[in-house]
């Protein structure tokens, strides 16, 4: 069906454009992850900003569908574009992601900024472009020419350049856009010796391309032309015996080049860490200094209590712990780079080689994660009430970018979606192996015994029986009266749950938490993992020390600090 132009920027028109946006986004997002190099060889870029706009587009819809259930018909302007914005924000993926959720923010700064305004015009839009550009730019600790951010703002020198009605400027913008695009290699050399053009402002004159088919119903190249290859270290557009794709000839610059290796020749940061975070202005002002003294590719965006944080470090944890004292960081994603990747290989390997196998592992809070990701694994975070989706989970296994993955789900409710994250994996050629861990301890156990170099069948059963071998237990609040295999349990009680189902119910953390390590270990263990969240009481993991050592003998106990997981405490007997 032929887009209906929109005349004005209102709300419909931006309901429109995150939906085209989205879908420009999902045709080019291979093209995309196939030429990023920069600032970090991991081709998920096209990926990332996918993932940025879908969860745009879901906010939107929320709010239209919101607006739609209380009869109160179409959201205004400034609803649909702080919804818009705020999307991204919680959302945001990598670093071209996050840049894109600022864009946006930037933009919904001004479309918002009248909240009664039903909508706005060309000139609105060219105000809105200039905002998006410079705030973009300002979130990013150390802008580098050549990448999205010169992109966006030729986007909007051009669009002030331009006058008319939206579909005007929005052209305006898309051509700057393209023309900056086409330029990167000039300006950035690791993509001159690559033989592409940057991945994220590829994406950008994606969504700008979706932003002219908004005003004017006419449908534009996801993937422009003037980028298509590089030689001599200028730009050529595609002639008429190209590819019809011009990002094909991109790709197959990058393929081919004998070059291509030395891509990977600078060296940086493990770890990339991304986390919402909920802290005042003068808290994130120090937050900035400190994790710009921590690594590089930092990226800060959002407002009004509300951030998002990216950063590429060394230290994993000391970057989610200057989070922790600046405010409330949650949904941290922790991703190793990777024994094989641009940061450590120093140009021995080709960017596009995968690492032979990987684990993929569901952690219910921060502590855990940083916990399973620096003995190697990709963790997908799984807040409280808030379970990863299957797509979520493929993400992570793309992420993890090896040819056989592990996935340990760590969550009985998690199996099903946790099959069909695999069943999507494998039939994009990954391997997978999905073991039925149940809880997060189960999960440490299986880690623990984890092997790169053992035939993957064999480690995967090594693991499987590890996970197997191990009891868990959890200890946490009942929310509402119910009935239980214990009985029947009110509101505040402490419950003590032995392999998901209640065995205990009290008062008392500690005494419960005593009662359940006891029945546990009657059926014998030699280790006892203790994960305390964080509102445990202090002195409980002392006390269960303590019981351990004077009341079972050749038993040891490990304890590890589990963050926002839900549970107050998680006991794992092997």
């Amino acid at each position: 069906m032929a887009q209906v132009p929109q005349t004005f920027f209102d709300a419909l028109a931006v309901r429109t454009w995150s939906g085209l946006a989205l879908r420009a986004l999902g045709r080019a997002r291979e093209e995309i992850d196939a030429i990023n190099v920069y600032p970090v060889a991991d081709g998920d870029t096209g990926t990332n900003l996918y993932l940025t706009a879908e969860s745009a587009l879901a906010a939107v819809e929320a709010v239209f569908a919101a607006h739609g259930a209380h009869g109160t018909g179409k959201p205004t302007l400034a609803d649909a574009a702080r919804a818009m914005a705020h999307g991204a924000l919680i959302g945001a993926r990598g670093n071209s992601g996050t840049i894109l959720a600022q864009l946006l923010r930037g933009m919904a700064q001004v479309l918002a900024a009248d909240g009664e305004t039903a909508h706005t015009d060309g000139d609105g839009l060219r105000l809105a472009l200039r905002h998006a550009a410079d705030s973009a730019r300002q979130a990013v600790a150390h802008p580098v020419e050549g990448t999205v951010l010169t992109v966006a703002t030729a986007a909007a020198d051009a669009a002030g350049g331009a006058e008319g009605d939206c579909g005007t400027v929005a052209r305006a913008a898309y051509d700057g856009a393209r023309a900056a695009l086409a330029a990167t290699p000039g300006q950035l050399p690791v993509l001159e010796r690559a033989g592409v053009v940057d991945a994220g402002g590829l994406g950008l004159v994606a969504v700008l391309g979706a932003l002219v088919e908004t005003f004017t119903g006419e449908t534009v190249a996801a993937v422009p032309g003037p980028h298509a290859r590089v030689e001599g270290g200028s730009p050529v557009p595609p002639t008429a015996g190209d590819s019809a794709s011009p990002a094909a000839s991109v790709t197959a610059s990058l393929d081919d080049s004998e070059e291509c290796a030395d891509v990977l020749a600078e060296g940086g940061p493990a770890f990339e860490v991304i986390y919402l975070l909920e802290a005042d202005d003068t808290a994130v002002a120090r937050l900035r200094e400190r994790l710009d003294g921590l690594g590089d590719s930092l990226v800060v965006v959002g407002g009004d209590g509300l951030w998002n944080v990216h950063v590429h470090v060394d230290d994993a944890g000391a970057a989610v712990e200057a989070g922790v004292e600046a405010g409330r960081p949650y949904r941290i994603r922790i991703t190793h780079f990777g024994i094989g990747d641009v940061h450590t290989t120093g140009g021995e390997r080709p960017p596009r080689e995968r690492a032979q196998r990987a684990v993929v592992a569901v952690v219910p809070g921060e502590g855990l994660a940083g916990l399973y990701t620096e003995a190697g694994a990709t963790t997908v975070l799984a807040r409280p009430g808030e379970p990863p989706a299957s797509g979520e989970l493929v993400e992570a296994v793309r992420r993890a970018h090896a040819r056989e993955v592990v996935l340990l789900p760590n969550d009985a409710d998690l199996r099903h979606t946790a099959a069909a994250a695999a069943e999507q994996a494998r039939a994009e050629g990954i391997r997978v192996a999905l073991i039925p861990t149940r809880s997060a301890v189960q999960g440490i156990a299986a880690l623990a015994v984890h092997e790169p170099e053992r035939r993957f069948d064999e480690d995967v059963v090594q693991m499987t029986s590890a996970a197997g071998a191990t009891r868990y237990a959890e200890v946490a609040v009942a929310e509402r009266q119910s009935w239980t295999m214990a009985g029947i349990c009110q509101a505040g009680d402490v419950l003590g749950l032995i392999d998901g189902d209640v065995a205990v119910i009290g008062s008392d953390v500690t005494v419960t938490a005593e009662a359940v390590l006891d029945r546990m270990l009657s059926a014998g263990g030699e280790l006892v993992t203790l994960v305390l969240g964080d509102e445990a009481p202090e002195a409980v993991a002392d006390r269960l020390e303590t019981r351990v050592r004077e009341s079972y003998l050749a038993v040891d106990t490990v304890v590890y600090r589990g963050g926002r997981q839900g549970a107050l405490l998680l006991i794992g007997v092997e």
